[in-house]
């Protein structure tokens, strides 16, 4: 049987029909639903093009150019087109990609000779060609980075008007280069800054990009750097402009001091700086603007790409029924493909993805559950969304006598810390015992095993006594558990022995080190954590100061988690301070005090079917309980990479 895309010259033949180009050699194949490796790595077209963008990021007078490496069957072209895996990145010349920190490789004729990762060796011999793109402003492209913004996007977006023919390019000498190999389909894949150009690139609605695979994706800069006006770190768009950067400092010194001042860490305010870095509901790019598929994969344990990243753009997404899957893991910023246990299915299925967008194989991925989830370090289940529809929110209450239950504390009842500034070891010590720089809130043994899927929210009636104070709150989990550990080593160990996936030469080979999961036992985990500056309480655009000694409502959502809380565990709520593990912020000196009587914390959790929580289902103890006295919770690498 044959089967032919959309767009005439692709042909597609199953397993013993008569290949549709016989003639000039192998056609794309399909069997059992996935496309067959019929072409030759080895043979394959390396080259390299630049396209012109529609920008001059840095006001040369010329519009920068875009360096795209090239790799496709040797078979492409007009009588054979081809779709396009792209992975646009600023890190080909500096920090490399995957957990080998992989760097591009050019032969002495300047063409490449080795792609990093394993897309090429995979795919390319399956009928796609496969793309690495150096983002504006880094490697061998023109321009300066723009950290998220405009020159960033409207890079790539070139890219793919390119293979439609709508944007033009150039080879070394000048002379235009065509895609006529192009099917102009186009699927873009990164994880980290990479990722996240894709979901820019996906945000301005391009036509002919038709899927995208976010990795540890930033689908807000704002996101990235700041949580409802707390600020994580100062003058980090100019540090990761010269990160990603290679060529002399003085070229794009004048773009790093712009990126400084809009972006306006003086207030730690959104504005039309962080507007332009918003794909979800932003100026240059927005959710409603897309019309590609995404495959989303993200970890609740990231926290350097925070995962309200992936959370807030698969809600936008959702609302806008976008076809789209999701794999949602308990590792810190890791690679689906380093999973343990998990990469040949992430192989696989990231296989069947592309089959089906780019060249419309009815694998049937479709009507498979939509969610992959990790609930413990050697567990994975699959449900049909994220957060389950089985979830349902509970509303955990503040005591005075410090404990945390269904029912609400008594009228009158209150609290008050000081904001200081301090790690979350020190915050999670020794609950149970009255420390100025916080308060904390426990339940009894829990009966059972109660499963968290989504978002909680924190909602404090406060009082100042000043203008403003930075709020942190985090749900701890009391209880001696081995969990990932994903504080140390993004939570992976890399092994000295590889697999492989996909063709190899001697200069560019498809294995890969395998890895197993990091493990820790310890008395508690951090589940989730969530940041607000008071005075951003009702806007994140304008600062509005709290009156002294009044009381107003502050409320804030946590990052997203999924996590299991187990039976005779406890569940905590500490709120405090200034977090020095995550923020950049200066401790204000506030006295705060929560009136408890009108406070609350909302935890989605998962009961079962005809299970339901009422107010004696979460026991109080009858004195006072003590968690450990010091505990170590090491801060992860948050590099952006």
């Amino acid at each position: 049987m044959l089967l032919r895309a959309a767009i005439a010259a692709v042909a597609v033949t199953a397993i013993g029909a008569v290949p549709a180009h016989a003639a000039t050699g192998p056609a794309i194949t399909v069997d059992q639903g996935r496309t067959q490796p019929v072409f030759s790595y080895a043979d394959a077209v390396r080259e390299h093009v630049y396209v012109e963008s529609s920008v001059d990021s840095d006001s040369d007078g010329r519009l920068d150019r875009v360096r795209v490496d090239i790799i496709r069957p040797r078979e492409s072209g007009p009588g054979l087109k081809v779709p396009s895996i792209i992975d646009e990145s600023p890190y080909y010349d500096n920090s490399g990609r995957g957990n080998e920190s992989e760097r591009k490789v050019y032969d002495a004729a300047g063409e490449p000779a080795k792609f990093p990762l394993f897309y090429d060796n995979y795919f390319v011999p399956r009928g796609y060609a496969v793309l690495n793109v150096d983002m504006v402003g880094t490697t061998k492209s023109d321009g300066c980075p723009d950290v998220g913004g405009k020159a960033d996007v409207l890079g790539g977006k070139a890219v793919v008007d390119w293979l439609n023919g709508r944007a033009p390019a150039f080879h070394d000498d000048g002379s235009p280069a065509v895609a006529d190999w192009s099917t102009g389909k186009a699927g873009m894949i990164g994880k980290s800054y990479d990722g996240t150009l894709a979901n820019a690139v996906a945000a301005t609605g391009v036509e002919g990009l038709e899927t995208i695979v976010p990795i540890s994706a930033i689908s807000s800069w704002y996101k990235y750097q700041r949580s409802n006006g707390v600020i994580y770190n100062y003058n980090y768009m100019s540090y990761l402009s010269r990160v990603v950067d290679t060529d002399p400092a003085a070229k794009c010194a004048a773009n790093r001091a712009r990126l400084d001042v809009d972006a306006d860490d003086a207030t730690g305010n959104y504005n039309g700086f962080w507007a332009e870095r918003d794909y979800v509901a932003g100026s240059l790019g927005d959710a409603s603007k897309v019309h590609a598929s995404v495959f989303v994969v993200h970890t609740v344990n990231d926290l350097n790409v925070k995962p309200d990243n992936f959370s807030v753009w698969w809600q936008a997404l959702a609302d806008r029924n976008v076809p789209r899957k999701i794999w949602v893991g308990q590792y810190q910023h890791v690679d689906p493909f380093d999973f343990e246990g998990r990469r040949d299915l992430w192989v696989d299925t990231l296989h069947r993805w592309f089959d089906r967008w780019l060249l419309g194989v009815d694998n049937g991925i479709m009507r498979e559950p939509r969610a992959d989830v990790q609930v413990g370090p050697a567990e994975w289940i699959t449900q049909g969304d994220w957060p389950t529809p089985a979830a349902s929110t509970h509303f955990f209450r503040p005591s005075a006598d410090g404990s945390l239950n269904l029912n609400p504390g008594k009228n009158g009842e209150t609290a008050s810390f000081t904001d200081i500034r301090q790690s979350e070891d020190a915050m999670v010590a020794d609950v149970g015992t009255a420390k100025p720089g916080r308060v904390a809130f426990t339940t009894g043994e829990l009966p059972r095993d109660l499963r968290m899927s989504g978002t909680p929210e924190v909602d404090l009636r406060v009082s100042l006594d000043k203008p403003t104070s930075n709020l942190t709150a985090l749900l701890v989990d009391f209880g001696e558990d081995t969990r990932v550990d994903w504080r140390r080593g993004q939570g992976i160990t890399t092994l000295a022995q590889e697999d492989c996936h996909g063709d190899s030469t001697a200069a560019d080979d498809a294995c890969y080190r395998k890895v197993v999961t990091n493990l820790a036992t310890r008395p508690l985990e951090v589940v989730a954590r969530g940041w607000i500056d008071a005075q951003n309480r009702d806007s994140l655009s304008e600062s509005s100061p709290l009156t002294p000694g009044t009381y107003a409502q502050v409320t804030w959502k946590t990052l997203p988690q999924e996590y299991v809380f187990k039976k005779g565990h406890r569940i905590g709520l500490v709120i405090a301070g200034t977090d020095s593990n995550y923020s950049g912020e200066r401790a204000t000196g506030t006295t705060v005090t929560i009136d408890l009587h009108k406070s609350r914390v909302e935890i989605p959790l998962v009961l079962g079917v005809g299970h339901a929580l009422n107010g004696g289902d979460i026991p109080k103890d009858k004195g006072t309980w003590h968690g450990p006295q010091q505990i170590d919770l090491p801060v992860p690498d948050n590099t952006l990479y």
